[in-house]
C-alpha cells in the first residue's frame, strides 16, 4: 500500500475539509508539508481494506518529538488526505 500512497502524492495532495479542520486547530497547527513529508517517510501502522472511502491507513509520522497521525486513501489522481491529528501520549 505504500507505493500507492507515494505514487497518489506525487500527482496530488487533496485535503478534505474534515482534515483541513483538524489540521488548523490552535492546539495542533500541522501543515501540509508535515503531511507530504509524513505520507513520504511515515510508517503505516494501521490499514483499513474495507473503508467506505476505499482502502485507506493510518500513518504514524515522528520529527523532533513531534507525532502525527495521518489517515489517507489513496486515488488514481491523488491522494486524499481524511484527517491528520497529534496523538495523546498514551
Amino acid at each position: 500500500m505504500k507505493q500507492k500512497i507515494i505514487s497518489s502524492a506525487n500527482k496530488k495532495i487533496l485535503f478534505l475539509p474534515h482534515a483541513i479542520k483538524q489540521m488548523s486547530r490552535p492546539d495542533r497547527m500541522i501543515t501540509a508539508d508535515e503531511i507530504r513529508e509524513a505520507v513520504l517517510s511515515g510508517e503505516i501502522i494501521e490499514e483499513y481494506m474495507e473503508d467506505q472511502r476505499g482502502e485507506s491507513c493510518l500513518i504514524l509520522h515522528t520529527k523532533q518529538n513531534r507525532i502525527i497521525h495521518v489517515v489517507c486513501t489513496p486515488k488514481s489522481e491523488y491522494l486524499a488526505i481524511i484527517t491528520a491529528y497529534l496523538p495523546a501520549p498514551d
